[in-house]
Formats: structure tokens, C-alpha cells, sequence
């Protein structure tokens, strides 16, 4: 790699840019590319190699190329500092994700429940606002109150989060969606939600709800919806 291409790989990684290396393997020929920055065939190439977060070579006008993708890191944003998040925080946080929790109650988001973990205070839908959740991003909202779990959900429709994720009964996120149509969302957009949170494994106790959330995020990360 040239020192050129160096410096600005190391700028997008500062910035938080996701960016693909590309090698020409028959001549070594490289290229930084950004999403949207190239052709169509490329720029495939390049979601492809960002979405599974791993190298892969593709033919592409009788050349073969080696995209090896740079992701930013994976965040997820908890919503309620709940006993269930307690867990959640931990396997999130040894799966690789850099974990904040928001909850303006303060009583509930304290350093001694959550110890090494980010904790925000302030409005749910305002401390993701700031945050831009992004396309490396997974939200969850805990909760069960619709004046924290509501904006919070409007906000992360708004975003690019490749995973929404929301606790309550089939009845609880009915009424939940109501409210959102309510607020303009289409039906495109409240599938994007996944309720009741979690993979169907009939788990009970807090533990077991945070091992079904965490194991759904990887599955819509690693595999799509």
C-alpha cells in the first residue's frame, strides 16, 4: 500500500468512515473505496464485504479483486437500565460491541448497577440523536414505558441501525406500532422492529431474555434479516 492510500485509511478509521480496500490481484493495482463511491459492481462488492464484515474477491469486468473491508466498531445502545440489561450489557460487551446505556432515571442508571459501561442520562430519543446510530449500530429499548421506549424507536426508524429490537408481548407491541403510525411510520418501517426482542428460545429469567437479544443481533448482523 502506498503511503498515500495509508494516510487515508487511517484518516477514515479516526473519522469512523466504513471503507474497502481494494487489490487488483492480477497486478496489485489498489483502491480505498466508500460506499457509493464506485461503479455499481464494485460498490456491490463493497456492502457485500462491509455487511459480513469480511474479505472476499470477486470478478468484475474480467479482473480479479480482493475487498477487504474496514468497518467502524459495533455499538449497541440499551435503552433502560433494566435488570435484563444487566446481562445484556455483559454478553454485548464479549461479543465485541462498545455497549451505552440510556436511562434518564438516574436511581436505575448508576455506575454501581453498570460498572465499565457508558451511561447516559438524558432523553432516550435526544442521547441517540447525538449519537447518529449508523449501519454498524443495534438499539434496544427495554423499558416498557412508551415515553422512553417511543421517541427512542421513532429516533432508531430514523437511523441507519441494522437491528431494532423492542421488549413486550405481541398485545404490548400492537399497541406499540399504533402509536407509531400514529407518529407517520409505515408498515415498511415498523418491520424493521424486532418484538417481542429476541430469538424464540422460551427464556424467563433475565439471563436467559439477554442470551435470546444477543444472539438475534449476531443473526441479523452476520445473516440479514
Amino acid at each position: 500500500m502506498d503511503r498515500g492510500l495509508l494516510q487515508q485509511l487511517l484518516a477514515d478509521r479516526a473519522a469512523g468512515r466504513a471503507v474497502v480496500l481494494a487489490t487488483a490481484l492480477d497486478d496489485g493495482e489498489q483502491h480505498l473505496l466508500h460506499l457509493g463511491d464506485a461503479a455499481s459492481e464494485m460498490d456491490t462488492a463493497c456492502r457485500t464485504a462491509l455487511r459480513f464484515d469480511r474479505a472476499d474477491t470477486h470478478e468484475i469486468a474480467g479482473r480479479r479483486w480482493l475487498f477487504n473491508p474496514y468497518n467502524p466498531p459495533l455499538r449497541l445502545f440499551v435503552v433502560g437500565a433494566v435488570h435484563i440489561a444487566q446481562p445484556l450489557v455483559a454478553l454485548a460487551t464479549q461479543t465485541g460491541f462498545a455497549v451505552t446505556v440510556i436511562d434518564p432515571r438516574r436511581s436505575f442508571a448508576t455506575p454501581e448497577r453498570f460498572p465499565d459501561v457508558d451511561l447516559e442520562t438524558a432523553w432516550p430519543d435526544e442521547a441517540l440523536a447525538a449519537h447518529v446510530p449508523d449501519a454498524r449500530t443495534a438499539v434496544v429499548t427495554l423499558t416498557h414505558d412508551p415515553k422512553l421506549d417511543d421517541p427512542a424507536l421513532a429516533t432508531a426508524l430514523r437511523s441507519e441501525a441494522f437491528y431494532i429490537g423492542s421488549l413486550g408481548s405481541r398485545r404490548t407491541h400492537a399497541a406499540r406500532c399504533e402509536r407509531l403510525r400514529g407518529m407517520g411510520f409505515g408498515e415498511s418501517e415498523l418491520d424493521r422492529i424486532h418484538a417481542p426482542v429476541g430469538l424464540a428460545i422460551g427464556g424467563r429469567a433475565p439471563a436467559e431474555i439477554a442470551v435470546s437479544i444477543i444472539a438475534e443481533i449476531i443473526s441479523v448482523l452476520r445473516q440479514g434479516q
